[in-house]
C-alpha cells in the first residue's frame, strides 16, 4: 500500500524488496566481510532471543540499534563479525510444551520420560526461526544466520560447563537453602530479577489471628497475615523490642489481645471509641521469650523445645499489621532469617517445615489440607480458625504481588535447596568494572544498574526442570563428596563412557562416577539444570566454544566493543554477563553499551496481542518500508532509555517528510544531468566555491561528517539521527529550493553544471553517511548515482568493489570545504526567513503576494553582514521588494526585557525567587541591554544576577517607533536574538503582482498534471469564463512583462485554433475570476 505521497507505481517498500534481491545476488553481507578482512576486529555480542515467539517491536528496535552501530563500525575501518544467537533452553520452551501436552505436575514428566519430554522441547525450539530470519533480513539487518550459535548445541553447553567449573574451583559456588520466589506453574525457583518482571494488583485475604498465650486463659497474641496458607507451618511470632505494645480486653468477646499500641486500628475502626479496656502497656522487649500454644499441631512435637515463642527483630514495623508478625520460616525470607538466628531452625535443609510440594499443594504433613493448592486452602484454613474462635478479624487487601513471568501464576516464597553463585563478595568489583564501561544513556549505569549491583544477592543458578544445560555436579546422597565436570572429555574419562555427543539430562543423567572416598559406591548427577540466564551470561565464551576452540581469537578480542538490549536487561543479561565476567576475568565483558527504552502502544499501555492495541510490525514494514520504521525508532526517546508510545503515523511522516523529499532530490538530479547535454561521468566533479549556496551545502556536509564521527564514537545515536534528518531538510527545502532555477539552466550552462556537481557530491556523501542508518534508500539512491562515479574517485576512496554503497567507507572530512562562517550566515538567514514566514501565516498573506519591506534589526554588525551577503535569497524567498538591515534599535522600537532562568535561579535564590520574579519586569530596558556587555544586573535588595542566569529578550514595541516609521504597518517576530519587522500593507501594485503569481502557479500545476518536463514546449491559451470588472484581464495587461519573465513565453488570450493539438485543458479560478487554460502542442 502506498502512502498518500507515493504514486501507485512506486513505493519504498517495493523498492526495498528489489534491493534485498540484489543483495542476495551479490551476496552483499558476506562480500562486505571478505572486503574487510585484515582490518582491525570490532567485537559485538548479540543477546540471544527465544525462537518460540515471533519478533515484536522491542526486538526490531534492538536489532536496528545493533545494525546501525555494527554497520558504522564496518564502514569506519573495522572487521565486524555478526552472528545471530538463539536461546533454546528454559522456562519459555518448557511452558509451551506443558501447555501442549497438558502437563500440570512434575511427576507427569517422569511418567512420560525425560527423553520424550526433551524431544518435544527440541521439536519447538526453532519453531519460528524462519519467521525471525525473514523479519530480520527484511529489517535490513546484516547478521549471520548460517553461522549462528544455539544454547542447545553441545559445543555451547560444554563451554557453559567450563565457565561453571572455573567458579566452582574458585569456591564461588555453594548449595544452600533459601526462601526463593517459586513458580508452581513451572515448578521451579526463580531468581530475584525474574521475580520482579510481572507484578499485578491482586486482592488477598487480610486476617488477624489469635495465638493463645501459654498458661493464660482467653489471652492471645494478635498477629496479622495476608497468607493464611502459611499458618500451618508457623513456628514463632516476632515483635520489635522498642515498639509500644498493649494488652487489651475486648468487651464483645471477653478475650484479651496483645498487639502494638499504634495498630489498634487493625481491630477497631475507631480505637478511641472502641469497647475495650487497656489492661497493660509494655515494650516489645517484655514480650520476647513468651510462649504460646501451636496454632496447628502438625510440627508441635518436633519443634516443641525450640519453637512457639516470641522473638524480636527490627524488620517489624507499626505502619501496617498488628506489630506481631507470624513466622513461617519455610515461606518467608525474614521469617527464615529470624528463626535461624534464634535457633528455631538449623542449617540443614531437612530441619525446616515446608509442607508444600513442587506443584504448590500441601503434602501429607498437613493432613487436614493434603493435596489442596495452597492459595485454594486459604478459605478452609480461615474456616477452621473461625470455628475455634481464633480468627479475630477477616478482610481483604488489594496489593501488588509478583506473578511468574512465564506461566502467569502467583509466585510463592518457598524454601528450596538451590545452587548459588556468590555475588555479595564481589559487589565492589562489579561496581568498579561497571564504572569502567560506557553506558548510553549514562544515568542508567550510574543509578538503575549501580543500585541493582549495590543490593545484589547471591545468584540462584539452578532450576528444578528438564530442558536445559545440566549442572555438571556428581555427588553422593549427603553431598559430602562432589565432583565438578568441566568438559565432555573429562566426563568420558570419569564415567568410562566414550562417544558422548549430547549433554542434556536424558543423555547424561544415567552416567555415574565411581566414588574416590567410598570405593564401590557411585556418584550421581544432581537433579538441577542451569538457569537459562547462566547460559546467556556465558555466551561470550560459549559461542566461540572457548577454551576448547578459538582460544587466541577470543582472548585477543575480549571484551566486546559493543552490546545493546532494552532497559529491562539491567536485571537480566547485562547483569549475568557482568557477574560471570568479573568472576572469570575481573573485568566487564563490554566496553560500550546502548540501553534502549521500552516501546509501548500509542495509549501508553503495554503492547498486547489480545487487546490488538498496536499495528503488526510486518504490516507496517510492508506499508512504509523498513527504513521508515528504522528511522522512526532510532529518532525517538527509546535511544535515550526512555519510553516510546508507538504511533503508525510517525512512520508515515518519515516517508513523507524525509524519504520522499530526499528521493525526489535524487530524481531531480538525474533529470538535470540528462538535460545538461554533457557526459557527467567524465567531467570533473570538483565542487566550485564561486556560489555561496554551493559553499554552504558543502560546508554543512563536512560538519555533518565530523559530527556523526564524533557522536557515533560516543555511541550517542540520539544526537546523531536528528542531525541526519535535518540534513535532508537542508538539502531539499533550502539548497534545492534556492537553486532550482540555477539547476534548470536559468543562469547559464556552466552554472547549471556547477550546481549539478554540488548536488551530486552532497547526494553521494549523504548515501555514505546514512547507509548505516537507512540501508535501503541509500542503496537505491547510490545505485542511481553509481554510473556517474569516476574510476579516479573510487581509486581515491581505495575501493575495489563498488557494487553496493555498503562496500564504501564512511567519508572523511574535506577540509577545503569546511566553512563555519558560511554555515553561521545561512543559519541566520534561515532564522530570518522562518520568522517572516510565521508573520505571513498569521496575517493570511500568501508567499505569492509581494510585500514592500522587511526590516532586520540586530545590534551586532556581523549578524547584519551575514544577512547582507544572502539578501537576494531572502528577498526572493519571502517575496519582499525591499530588505532593510539596521542596528538602530531605537528607531525601530526594539526594547529589552529579562526573563528568569528558573533552573539556574531556583537553587541560587530559593526563598528570594518570587521577589526577583516580581522585580524583573520593572527593570528599565537600558539596564537590561547594558547587562549584555557588563555581564551582570542589579535586581532588588542588593541581589545581583549574571547575564547567563536570566534570558535577555529583544522585542518590538510599536509605541516606541520613530516618527519616520510610524506610518508603516509593521508586524514583528523574534527568536530572542534577532527581531524582524514585516510591512504587511498592500498597495494595488502589490496586489496585482500577487494575482499574477497566482496565475503562474495555475500554469505550473497544469504542466505537472500533464506530466510535462521543464523544457517540453507547449503553447498557453487562456479564455475567460467570467471576469468581473475585467479585474484579472487588467492584471494580465499591467503585468505582461513580469509574467513573461517568469514563464519565458507569452500567454495567448484568444480562442484555441481549430487546427491545434490540445494536450490538456482545465478550468481555474483566481480571485473570483474563472478561466479555461489550454495547453497545445
Amino acid at each position: 500500500m502506498a502512502t498518500e505521497q507515493e504514486t501507485e507505481q512506486f513505493t519504498f517498500a517495493k523498492e526495498e524488496e528489489k534491493i534485498i534481491k540484489y543483495w542476495r545476488e551479490i551476496d552483499a553481507f558476506q562480500t562486505s566481510l571478505k572486503l574487510a578482512e585484515g582490518r582491525k576486529h570490532y567485537t559485538f555480542y548479540d543477546g540471544p532471543p527465544f525462537a518460540t515467539g515471533l519478533p515484536h517491536y522491542g526486538h526490531l528496535l534492538a536489532g536496528t540499534v545493533k545494525d546501525v552501530v555494527t554497520r558504522f563500525a564496518a564502514n569506519t575501518g573495522h572487521y565486524v563479525q555478526r552472528r545471530f544467537g538463539w536461546d533454546c533452553h528454559g522456562l519459555p520452551v518448557e511452558y509451551e510444551i506443558d501447555k501442549m501436552l497438558e502437563i500440570k505436575y512434575k511427576q507427569q514428566v517422569y511418567d512420560m520420560g525425560i527423553d520424550k519430554y526433551n524431544a518435544a522441547c527440541r521439536g519447538i525450539v526453532m519453531r519460528y526461526a524462519g519467521e525471525w530470519r525473514t523479519t530480520v533480513e527484511r529489517l535490513g539487518r546484516w547478521i549471520d544466520f548460517d553461522n549462528d550459535y544455539k544454547t542447545l548445541n553441545t559445543s555451547f553447553m560444554e563451554s557453559v560447563w567450563w565457565v561453571f567449573k572455573q567458579l566452582y574451583e574458585k569456591e564461588q559456588v555453594y548449595r544452600g537453602v533459601r526462601v526463593m520466589p517459586y513458580s508452581t506453574g513451572c515448578t521451579t525457583p526463580l531468581s530475584n530479577f525474574e521475580a520482579g518482571q510481572n507484578y499485578k494488583d491482586v486482592s488477598d485475604p487480610a486476617v488477624v489471628v489469635g495465638f493463645k498465650v501459654a498458661g493464660e486463659e482467653k489471652t492471645y497474641f494478635a498477629a496479622w497475615t495476608t497468607t493464611p496458607w502459611t499458618l500451618p507451618s508457623n513456628l514463632a511470632l516476632c515483635v520489635h523490642k522498642d515498639m509500644d505494645y498493649v494488652k487489651i480486653e475486648d468487651a464483645e468477646s471477653g478475650n484479651v489481645y496483645i498487639l502494638a499500641e499504634k495498630r489498634l486500628c487493625e481491630l477497631y475502626k475507631n480505637p478511641a471509641k472502641a469497647k475495650m479496656t487497656v489492661l497493660e502497656k509494655m515494650k516489645g522487649s517484655a514480650l520476647v521469650g513468651m510462649r504460646y500454644e501451636p496454632l496447628f499441631d502438625y510440627f508441635a512435637e518436633e519443634y516443641k523445645e525450640r519453637a512457639f515463642k516470641v522473638l524480636q527483630d527490627d524488620y517489624v514495623t507499626d505502619d501496617s499489621g498488628t506489630g506481631v508478625v507470624h513466622q513461617a520460616p519455610g515461606f518467608g525470607e525474614d521469617d527464615f532469617r529470624v528463626c535461624q538466628a534464634n535457633g528455631v531452625i538449623g542449617d540443614e535443609a531437612d530441619d525446616l517445615p515446608c509442607p508444600v510440594d513442587e506443584d504448590g499443594r500441601f503434602t501429607k504433613q498437613v493432613s487436614d489440607f493434603c493435596g489442596i493448592y495452597v492459595k485454594d486452602a486459604d478459605k478452609e484454613i480461615m474456616r477452621t480458625l473461625k470455628g475455634r474462635g481464633q480468627l479475630i478479624r477477616q478482610g481483604t487487601l488489594v496489593h501488588s504481588y509478583p506473578f511468574c513471568w512465564r506461566s502467569d501464576t502467583p509466585l510463592l516464597y518457598r524454601a528450596v535447596p538451590s545452587w548459588f553463585v556468590r555475588v555479595r563478595n564481589i559487589q565492589e568489583k562489579l561496581l568498579a568494572a561497571n564504572q569502567a564501561t560506557r553506558w548510553v544513556p549514562g544515568h542508567v549505569r550510574e543509578k538503575r544498574f549501580a543500585n541493582w549491583l549495590e543490593n545484589a544477592r547471591d545468584w540462584n543458578i539452578s532450576r528444578n526442570r528438564f530442558w536445559g544445560t545440566p549442572i555438571p555436579l556428581w555427588a553422593n546422597s549427603d553431598y559430602s563428596e562432589i565432583v565438578c565436570v568441566g568438559s565432555v572429555a573429562e566426563l568420558e574419562e570419569l564415567t568410562g563412557v566414550s562417544g558422548i555427543v549430547d549433554l542434556h539430562r536424558d543423555t547424561i543423567d544415567g552416567l555415574e562416577i565411581p566414588s574416590k572416598k567410598n570405593p564401590g559406591t557411585m556418584l550421581r548427577r544432581v537433579e538441577e539444570v542451569f538457569d537459562c540466564w547462566f547460559e546467556s551470561g556465558s555466551m561470550p565464551y560459549s559461542q566461540n566454544h572457548y577454551p576448547f576452540e578459538n582460544k587466541e581469537h577470543f582472548e585477543a578480542n575480549f571484551p566486546a566493543d559493543f552490546i545493546s538490549e532494552g532497559i529491562d536487561q539491567t536485571r537480566g543479561w547485562f547483569y549475568t554477563l557482568l557477574v560471570l565476567s568479573v568472576h572469570l576475568r575481573n573485568t566487564a565483558p563490554w566496553k560500550n553499551l546502548i540501553c534502549t527504552g521500552l516501546v509501548l502502544a500509542s495509549d501508553g499501555k503495554k503492547m498486547s496481542k489480545r487487546l490488538k492495541n498496536y499495528p503488526d510490525p510486518n504490516i507496517v514494514i510492508d506499508r512504509y518500508g523498513a527504513d521508515a520504521l528504522r528511522l522512526y525508532l532510532i529518532n525517538s526517546p527509546v535511544v535515550r532509555g526512555e519510553v516510546l508510545k508507538f504511533k503508525e503515523e510517525g512512520v508515515r511522516e518519515v516517508v513523507s517528510k524525509v524519504f520522499l523529499p530526499w528521493f525526489n532530490a535524487s530524481k531531480f538530479f538525474l533529470s538535470r544531468v540528462e538535460d545538461l547535454g554533457v557526459d557527467f561521468q567524465t567531467v570533473s566533479h570538483h565542487v566550485s566555491k564561486e556560489n555561496i549556496m554551493d559553499r554552504w551545502i558543502m560546508a554543512a556536509t563536512q560538519s555533518l561528517i565530523r559530527h556523526v564521527r564524533t557522536e557515533m564514537a560516543a555511541y550517542r545515536l540520539y544526537t546523531v539521527v536528528p542531525v541526519l534528518v535535518k540534513m535532508v531538510d537542508q538539502l531539499t527545502n533550502w539548497y534545492l529550493r534556492f537553486n532550482r532555477k540555477r539547476l534548470k539552466g536559468d543562469d547559464g550552462p556552466r552554472n547549471a553544471c556547477d550546481a549539478a556537481n554540488t548536488l551530486f557530491s552532497v547526494l553521494l556523501a549523504m548515501c555514505r553517511i546514512m547507509s548505516s542508518f537507512t540501508p535501503y534508500i541509500t542503496e537505491m539512491i547510490y545505485q542511481s548515482l553509481r554510473p556517474f562515479i569516476s574510476a579516479h574517485t573510487l581509486q581515491s576512496w581505495n575501493i575495489s568493489d563498488s557494487r553496493s554503497v555498503h562496500f564504501l567507507q564512511f567519508p572523511e572530512v574535506q577540509d577545503e570545504y569546511f566553512d563555519p562562517e558560511i554555515e553561521r550566515a545561512v543559519q541566520r538567514m534561515q532564522s530570518v526567513i522562518e520568522l517572516a514566514r510565521v508573520v505571513r501565516e498569521k496575517n493570511n498573506l500568501s508567499l505569492k503576494t509581494p510585500l514592500d519591506e522587511l526590516v532586520v534589526v540586530h545590534s551586532d554588525p556581523q549578524y547584519l553582514d551575514d544577512i547582507r551577503q544572502l539578501s537576494s535569497y531572502i528577498s526572493a524567498e519571502l517575496n519582499v521588494r525591499n530588505l532593510v538591515l539596521s542596528q538602530d534599535e531605537t528607531a525601530y522600537g526594539i526594547s529589552y526585557k529579562a526573563e528568569p532562568d528558573y533552573k539556574k535561579l531556583g537553587t541560587k535564590l530559593r526563598k528570594n525567587l518570587p521577589k526577583v520574579k516580581a522585580a524583573l519586569p520593572n527593570i528599565p530596558a537600558a539596564e537590561i541591554k547594558a547587562a549584555l556587555s557588563t555581564g551582570f544586573i542589579s535586581v532588588v535588595d542588593d541581589i545581583t544576577l549574571t547575564s547567563d542566569e536570566i534570558n535577555i529578550v529583544r522585542f518590538f514595541d510599536d509605541l516606541c517607533l520613530s516618527d519616520s516609521h510610524k506610518h508603516k504597518s509593521y508586524h514583528a517576530n523574534s527568536d530572542k536574538d534577532v527581531v524582524i519587522l514585516l510591512s504587511t500593507a498592500l498597495s494595488p501594485d502589490l496586489i496585482d503582482e500577487g494575482l499574477a503569481r497566482e496565475l503562474v502557479n495555475r500554469i505550473q500545476r497544469l504542466r505537472k498534471k500533464a506530466g510535462l518536463q521543464p523544457n517540453d514546449p507547449v503553447t498557453y491559451y487562456l479564455q475567460f469564463n467570467s471576469d468581473p470588472n475585467d479585474s484579472l484581464l487588467s492584471v494580465l495587461s499591467k503585468k505582461e512583462a513580469f509574467l513573461f519573465s517568469l514563464l519565458k513565453q507569452e500567454i495567448f488570450l484568444v480562442p484555441v485554433p481549430q487546427d491545434s493539438s490540445v494536450l490538456i485543458q482545465d478550468i481555474h479560478d483566481v480571485n473570483g475570476s474563472s478561466f479555461t487554460l489550454t495547453f497545445c502542442t
